[in-house]
This record gives C-alpha cells, sequence and structure tokens, in this order.
C-alpha cells in the first residue's frame, strides 16, 4: 500500500506550461510573450556588461563558498536597503529597516508572510484583482485568507482608482495589503504618485500593513522613480511596513535567485526583534541564501563605476521596451487594429491586451504566438523581427 495513493494531482504552473508549449512548438515564426523574461533583439537573455566584470573578478579571486549568515550577505543587504530608499534615508539611519537575502522575490514574500502569520495570527492579505498569480499561491500557503481589492477596469483599460479606494477603504484594521511598487504585474498600470499619496494616507487612517513587492525597479522611469511607493512609505506616519524585492528581471539573473525582504519597524530595538524572528524562520525552512547571485549584484552595487554602467544598460532596456510599446501600437493600427493606444502608457514588460481567451488561443493555434490566457502579454518578448507579424496576428483574431 502506498502512502500517497491519495495525493491529488495539481495542475500545472500555466505560465510555466505555456512555456513548455511553446518549445514544442515546431513553426519557426513562434513567438512566446507569455513568460516574464527579458530578451534583447536577438531573442536571448542578455548578460550585462557590469555583471560579468563582477563574475570575472570571482573567478580570479575564486573566493571561499562557506556559508553565508542566516540574513545573507552583508554588503548585499546594505545596497539592497539603499536601493529601495536612497542611501540618506531616516529608515535607514535611524535603524529601522531591516533586510534579509532570500531565495528570489517568491522566497521574499513567502518569509514575509511567515512573520505577518507569527505577528498578526488573525489578519487576512488582500490581493489586487488581478494580481501575480504566485501571490495567490504563496499566501494561502502559509496560511492566510485571502481578499480582493479591486484594481483594474477592463473596459477601460486602466486603473480603476476609485473602486480601488472604496475597497481598501472597507478593510478591518490589521489587515495586510500587498502593492505592486512599479510596472503592475500582470496590467502595466501604476499609480500616479498623487494616488500614492492617497492610497497611504487612507492606510494609515485604516490602520492597514502595507507589504510592497518591487519585482521591476528600473524598469519603467528609473530607479528612484521607480521606488516611489516605498520612499513614500517612508516618509510617511505609517511606522511598519514589508517589501519585497528581487533582482532577476533588473539585473537579468533569473535562475540565481536573488532577493530579499526588508521589514520596517517603529525603532532600532524593535527591528532587531523582528529580524531575529526572520532568522528563525529562514533558519527552519532553507538555513541561509546561496552565495554567487548576491555576490554578483552586491559587487555591481558597491563599485561606482560598474554602478553607472549598470544603471546605463538598465536604462537602454527600459528605452527599448518603451519603444516596443510604441511600435505595436503603430503596428497594429497599420492593419487596421485601432483602439489599443492604452498600450503606449502601460508600465513595464507586460501589458493587459484586452485579448479573450478565445483570441489568445486563436493566436496560439493559428500564427504560434503564446499569451496568458487572461490576454497578458510580455512586450520584451517583441523584437524588430517579430513585431509586425505579432501586430498582424493580434489584428486579426481582434
Amino acid at each position: 500500500m502506498s502512502f500517497f495513493k491519495n495525493v491529488e494531482q495539481v495542475p500545472g504552473d500555466p505560465i510555466l506550461g505555456l512555456t513548455d508549449a511553446f518549445r514544442a512548438d515546431p513553426r519557426p515564426t513562434k513567438v512566446n510573450l507569455g513568460v516574464g523574461i527579458y530578451y534583447d533583439e536577438e531573442g536571448r537573455i542578455p548578460v550585462m556588461g557590469a555583471v560579468q566584470q563582477v563574475e570575472r573578478a570571482l573567478a580570479e579571486r575564486s573566493p571561499a563558498r562557506g556559508y553565508l549568515p542566516i540574513d545573507g550577505m552583508p554588503d548585499y543587504r546594505t545596497a539592497t536597503r539603499e536601493l529601495l530608499f536612497g542611501a540618506d534615508s531616516p529608515v535607514i539611519s535611524e535603524g529601522r529597516a531591516s533586510t534579509s537575502q532570500t531565495i528570489g522575490g517568491s522566497g521574499a514574500l513567502r518569509a514575509g508572510a511567515e512573520l505577518l502569520r507569527h505577528a498578526l495570527p488573525f489578519a487576512r492579505i488582500a490581493i489586487s484583482t488581478p494580481s501575480w498569480e504566485n501571490h495567490r499561491a504563496v499566501f494561502p500557503a502559509a496560511g492566510f485568507e485571502v481578499i480582493d481589492y479591486t484594481y483594474f477596469d477592463d473596459a477601460a483599460h486602466g486603473l480603476d482608482f476609485d473602486g480601488m479606494l472604496a475597497d481598501l477603504g472597507k478593510l478591518e484594521a490589521g489587515t495586510v495589503v500587498l502593492l505592486h511598487a512599479c510596472c503592475h504585474n500582470p496590467t502595466g498600470a501604476d499609480l500616479t504618485a498623487n494616488q500614492w499619496d492617497q492610497v497611504i494616507a487612507l492606510m494609515h487612517e485604516r490602520n492597514l500593513v502595507p507589504f510592497v513587492d518591487m519585482a521591476y525597479q528600473g524598469f519603467d522611469q528609473g530607479i528612484d522613480e521607480d521606488a516611489i511607493a516605498i520612499r513614500k512609505l517612508a516618509a510617511s506616519p505609517i511606522r511598519n511596513f514589508l517589501v519585497a524585492n528581487s533582482f532577476s528581471k533588473s539585473f537579468s539573473l533569473y535562475g540565481e535567485r536573488v532577493g530579499a525582504l526588508t521589514v520596517v519597524s517603529d525603532s532600532a530595538e524593535e527591528s532587531g526583534r523582528v529580524q531575529s524572528q526572520v532568522k528563525r524562520l529562514i533558519r527552519a525552512n532553507y538555513s541561509s541564501p546561496s552565495f554567487h547571485g548576491a555576490a554578483l549584484v552586491a559587487g555591481v552595487l558597491n563599485d561606482g563605476g560598474l554602478r553607472r554602467q549598470w544603471e546605463d544598460e538598465l536604462g537602454g532596456w527600459r528605452t527599448r521596451i518603451h519603444a516596443l510599446r510604441e511600435g505595436l501600437v503603430e503596428r497594429l493600427a497599420a492593419h487596421g487594429a485601432t483602439g489599443f493606444d492604452f498600450i503606449r502608457h502601460q508600465a513595464g514588460m507586460f501589458s493587459y491586451s484586452g485579448l479573450s481567451r478565445a483570441q489568445v488561443d486563436r493566436l496560439r493555434e493559428e500564427f504560434g504566438i503564446y499569451a496568458v490566457g487572461t490576454g497578458r502579454i510580455c512586450v520584451a518578448g517583441l523584437n524588430r523581427e517579430n513585431l509586425d507579424y505579432v501586430a498582424e496576428a493580434i489584428a486579426k483574431v481582434a
């Protein structure tokens, strides 16, 4: 008799399954617009020049690879805090922000979720509708009841800010609210600076707990500009909030799983106690994080010249994504598909294209163009060679 005879089959991940289907497709014209990875003009995952320099230096030094501290590489943690809040942030100088290196951004979300379950055992978490699929997997796995708040207006192809405020205004005190700092996944619809002010004021008034997910810093307007939500929270009367961030996209280090959880506390003393709990949770999970990816990020961020080179390279990617959005809208119009101008105004790698599931299915079956069933497309999967082909196909199914 098998002890696992009653274990149920779990459906595969919809996005990763899409990639498997794409790989099996023999058509030479196929295009993958499903997975959230930045590809260059040749359809390759780029390796940053600044990262390559650090990697060569590491290879020459060949440092010992002993266990890192439970909360990660100190230089990495310091650099991450400064990237999020700014080097001169009072939150840092007052010792209120504690950062832990994690196994990617998902690991940061899970560590933060477990910390919050310990501190707020009866709290629920509110997640935007829609949101990244893994948000709805991580938090229930940590024991949270997930509730929704309004975010996107399908008809207007943009943010439903009034609906968002109305839903947040109904939440019970102590509810955790998951917020996307920038480049909202999957919609590409972001809050303005003024809207962030209103959301933060409402969360303070309602005594809600912000948990910010920052996976795309630098992919919309710039490093500092994309951190506006975090900087405004740090300057607000709200004394406690969490930030999960990832360097997968901004450093093109997807497989290195380099992320961090930063918790802002009321005081340096409280921060020390909170960090002790985070370390306890990490120790019971994966014990300590890995060396290589953190060494690459820290090596770039802590060297002035390499930091500038990295920002320039990331800026080139950002500019290219904006150009791809413009190009897609122009080519769609050239093929007779109007009404897609909203794509110009979305932020980051993703676009909620407005395509229905039936239209997405036709794109895959008839043209070998793979997108998520919700109509979300990854703009970074486009290039000069496939842009017109994709636009023509969308025009035929729209």
